[in-house]
């Protein structure tokens, strides 16, 4: 996107919010980085209010702008208590994030951007994006949210689709979830022990203990999910979140539950 584009572009999506069904229960704002907009996601939200006052707003950021307490306040503001702010969390070693994050700064950024938003109330989903660079802190992880970011509404691990930067960087980030699994249930006990909210999106049933079914979630969308060969006579196929279709590969242990 050109700078040149935005105002269009904007006004494409002002148009698209006024076309859109009443009756819709939730509309995405992701990027790119949404914040990146300033003003103009506040007048974005505020739009969507007024053409779609029973829509819930679910804004995808990497959260660093929420640095900014007045842009932060007044976008929680106009989203009348309906958004829900997506933040990824890498680490909780401040490196390993801004790796990651590809920013020097990021970690410091994102955790002030967290505070501020929870200063005014605001919804947050907290995403940790499971990949081979952070791994082996899940429970670290899990115990710093506990003991430094209480507020958070849930806290969601997320399967990588290997699409995009994921094959660009497959030696360095990518990892099959038979690698990290044992990593994650311990977070997801520890986190679950403390009574937090916490799912796992985008790991197929089959490649998690049964007792942990519980916390996956049916996350990827129906316009990019599908279900291999092997899926067609599993008895929880509707349960499970299938595969990514943008995905070049599946899985590695993929099986039907009988």
């Amino acid at each position: 996107m050109k700078v040149d584009d935005i105002n269009q572009l904007f006004e494409e999506n002002l148009l698209r919010i006024q076309n859109a069904p009443k009756d819709l229960p939730i509309i995405g704002i992701t990027g790119g980085e949404p914040t990146l907009l300033g003003d103009k996601l506040i007048t974005l939200v505020k739009y969507i209010r007024e053409q779609l006052p029973n829509t819930d707003i679910h804004i995808l950021s990497n959260g660093r702008n929420f640095k900014d307490s007045d842009f932060t306040s007044a976008l929680v503001k106009a989203g009348e208590g309906r958004i829900i702010f997506g933040i990824p969390l890498h680490s909780d070693f401040y490196r390993d994030h801004d790796i990651i994050a590809g920013a020097k700064g990021a970690f410091e950024e994102t955790i002030t951007g967290l505070y501020n938003l929870a200063s005014v109330g605001a919804c947050i989903e907290l995403r940790i994006v499971m990949n081979k660079l952070n791994y082996k802190r899940f429970l670290p992880l899990a115990e710093f949210i506990h003991k430094n970011l209480p507020f958070v509404a849930w806290i969601a691990y997320m399967g990588m689709e290997y699409t995009g930067y994921a094959i660009k960087n497959n030696r360095n980030i990518w990892i099959e979830p038979k690698e990290y699994v044992s990593y994650l249930l311990d977070a997801v006990k520890y986190l679950d022990e403390w009574r937090y909210n916490v799912c796992i999106y985008n790991i197929p049933l089959c490649l998690l203990p049964d007792n942990f079914h519980e916390f996956a979630q049916k996350s990827i969308s129906d316009w990019k999910n599908d279900y291999p060969d092997i899926c067609l006579e599993c008895k929880k196929k509707i349960m499970c979140c299938g595969l990514f279709t943008t995905s070049i590969k599946p899985y590695e242990g993929l099986k039907a539950i009988q």
